[in-house]
């Protein structure tokens, strides 16, 4: 019989799955742990310039939901409801794209935070996940983005 030895990533995604509710897996190639983009969840992703504005919106609309930064590039990834491409407009899109925003397709993943990476400044929570599994609409996201970017100008 062998013992299973859970190591500390799979013990961190562990976390995620049973306390946060996020449906993250352990990737054994790459070493860091995924969340697959989908009918669940989305992701949308900007610079820290136009994220901080954002996640302010977001919380004063009280629908602010999971937040993590890339410290080293300078990008904040928002957590989300799942992509509704009837409501994403080719002016949306347009608009982001000058906005450097991108909103992860359907079938990606992206990485989340692992213990190591928040240690080093890798990657680390700027609005941590919370035990009800809250996130946004992806609209309200991509809409606070355009508004912040206005406000900007």
């Amino acid at each position: 019989m062998t013992a299973f030895t859970e190591t500390a990533l799979e013990r961190h995604c562990r976390r995620y799955r049973e306390k946060d509710l996020l449906p993250a897996v352990v990737d054994p190639a790459s070493e860091r742990i995924l969340l697959h983009v989908g009918a669940t969840y989305g992701a949308v992703t900007m610079p820290t310039e136009l994220g901080e504005p954002v996640l302010a919106r977001l919380r004063a609309a009280g629908i602010a939901g999971p937040v993590f930064a890339h410290p080293r590039a300078r990008r904040w990834t928002f957590l989300t409801g799942p992509t509704r491409h009837d409501e994403f407009t080719a002016t949306a899109a347009a608009e982001l794209f000058r906005l450097y925003t991108t909103v992860a397709g359907t079938g990606s993943q992206i990485v989340l935070p692992s213990a190591e990476d928040e240690a080093s400044g890798y990657r680390l929570w700027i609005a941590g996940p919370d035990a009800l599994g809250t996130r946004p609409p992806q609209h309200a996201v991509i809409d606070a983005a355009r508004a912040s970017a206005r406000d900007l100008r």
